[in-house]
């Protein structure tokens, strides 16, 4: 795999003896434009996935979403999908038509 660039920075601040600069993230910025504050997790689906409802970038959003355990904290992954309002409806309004599929193929 490509280590793009981290050789070199490594080299560069191991020459000089200071440490690389730290990364900020999201919830340290000032400008940070999501509310983190306003999740509501409405149901957990297993022990790593859960749904969730939030605000995000100004929009509510239903998201669907893998966790993992860092530091014994529970932290979102990768995995998921962040639904519009519109794009809820759509899949909600469909349930019925969805449960019938599965009886069928299951």
């Amino acid at each position: 795999m490509f280590k793009r660039g981290k050789k070199k920075d490594e080299e560069e601040y191991a020459s000089d003896g200071d440490a690389p600069p730290k990364k900020i993230s999201k919830k340290d910025s000032a400008d940070d434009d999501s509310d983190d504050g306003d999740d509501v997790v409405v149901c957990e689906i297993s022990k790593n996935r859960r749904v969730s409802v939030r605000n995000w970038q100004g929009k509510i959003v239903v998201d669907i979403r893998e966790f993992y355990v860092k530091d014994g904290k529970q932290m979102p992954g990768k995995k998921g999908i962040s639904l519009p309002m519109d794009q809820w409806n759509v899949l909600r309004d469909h349930v019925d038509e969805i449960d019938q599929a599965v009886a069928e193929n299951g």
